[in-house]
């Protein structure tokens, strides 16, 4: 397992985000060296965890919960061929492209090693919205990767330091339960009677998330 690309992105100016300032940093192109990764803050007010990476809505991305996003080699392969376009890396907004890692199916709470220094913890699945179908420039496109069901995977920052590409990950800590992040994607999209099932993943999970699950067990009563 390593990493293939750290990709980060700066604000652009575009038609098609729903930004007050009409910018957005989806953008994300391979970055040359090292770079620096740690917890950038609180949601609204933190951005993204890799530095000099954009996050523009902070209401909604970026933060400590969502500080690096990943998506897996293997998964853009298979848009590659599902689009019949080539997909570069970083070409969903992800500051990670990985390989030989199962991203979307790792356990919420899994924790990994990237390089020497850097430990990352998952936290949700990557919810699409218009900015994404707008970049990708696909008609139909939030509906199509709900369907598909392998959104990437959100992580917060354990322990910082720098990384690069090419640089080994390690799987070093995978918690007991069975709450995937693929799982997760669906309870919050297509399936929310799935939504109690996410709860023995606790803390880990994005704290929104776990309100959500807590809210509709609660609702559904013993």
């Amino acid at each position: 397992m390593k990493l293939l690309s750290v990709n980060s992105g700066r604000p652009k100016a575009v038609s098609y985000t729903d930004d007050p300032e009409g910018v957005t940093g989806i953008d994300k192109r391979p970055v040359q060296g090292s770079v620096r990764v740690a917890a950038p803050g609180p949601k609204g007010v933190g951005g993204s965890g890799l530095a000099g990476d954009a996050v523009c809505k902070r209401a909604h991305h970026g933060g400590d919960d969502q500080a690096v996003y990943a998506m897996a080699r293997e998964d853009l392969d298979g848009w590659e061929r599902d689009l019949g376009r080539t997909l570069p890396h970083g070409s969903f907004g992800e500051n990670l492209t990985t390989e030989g890692l199962d991203v979307s199916g790792a356990l919420i709470g899994e924790r990994w090693r990237i390089g020497s220094e850097v430990v990352l913890e998952v936290t949700c699945g990557r919810i699409p919205c218009g900015t994404f179908q707008g970049h990708l420039g696909e008609r139909g496109w939030v509906k199509r990767f709900t369907r598909k069901g392998a959104p990437g995977a959100y992580l917060r920052v354990i322990q910082p330091g720098e990384i690069k590409a090419g640089d080994p990950i390690e799987i070093v800590h995978r918690p007991e339960h069975d709450v995937t992040v693929a799982l997760q994607f669906r309870a919050v999209t297509t399936e929310r009677e799935l939504l109690p099932r996410l709860l023995p993943a606790g803390r880990a999970l994005h704290p929104e998330v776990l309100a959500e699950a807590a809210k509709y067990a609660d609702a559904q009563g013993p």
